[in-house]
């Protein structure tokens, strides 16, 4: 067994990951996150590689506050500036990065290719590096600068 410090995206992250592409729209995307129970879901081109990520908030401030029906294109309501991990990362890099740009959940590719995915929730349930996560979680939870 890898050492705690010593570990990586790889041993904790996500591998069975829903996708969308362009071709969904919204209603198809919140099915998939109820069905899948997930409230991130990585937005992949037709190469595989990731252009994007929807989550159930940008449902929400994007699309419904947006007055956006269910039929809405995707691109309309997705977060395109996307923050990437890769596997070989330790788990200290990637919270050190999750913290500092406020993100709780970090698509891991591999040659462009989605590969999982972590949650700073993996990390804490899993016991890694609980300084590193604590520190992470408390970066993360503080407001934004307008």
């Amino acid at each position: 067994m890898a050492k705690v410090e010593n570990r990586t995206l790889r041993e904790i992250m996500t591998k069975d990951v829903a996708t969308v592409t362009l071709k969904d729209n919204v209603y198809e995307v919140a099915c998939k996150m109820r069905d899948w129970n997930v409230g991130v879901i990585p937005v992949v081109d037709e190469k595989d590689d990731v252009i994007g990520v929807i989550t159930d908030r940008d449902i929400v401030i994007r699309g419904l506050a947006e007055k956006r029906q269910g039929s809405a294109a995707i691109e309309q309501v997705m977060s395109r500036d996307i923050i990437l991990g890769q596997p070989g990362m330790t788990v200290d890099e990637a919270a050190k990065i999750m913290a500092q740009h406020q993100i709780r959940r970090l698509p891991v590719v591999e040659n462009g290719k989605l590969v999982g995915i972590v949650a700073i929730a993996d990390m804490a349930v899993r016991e890694v590096h609980q300084d590193e996560t604590n520190e992470a979680i408390r970066e993360i939870s503080q407001p934004t600068q307008s």
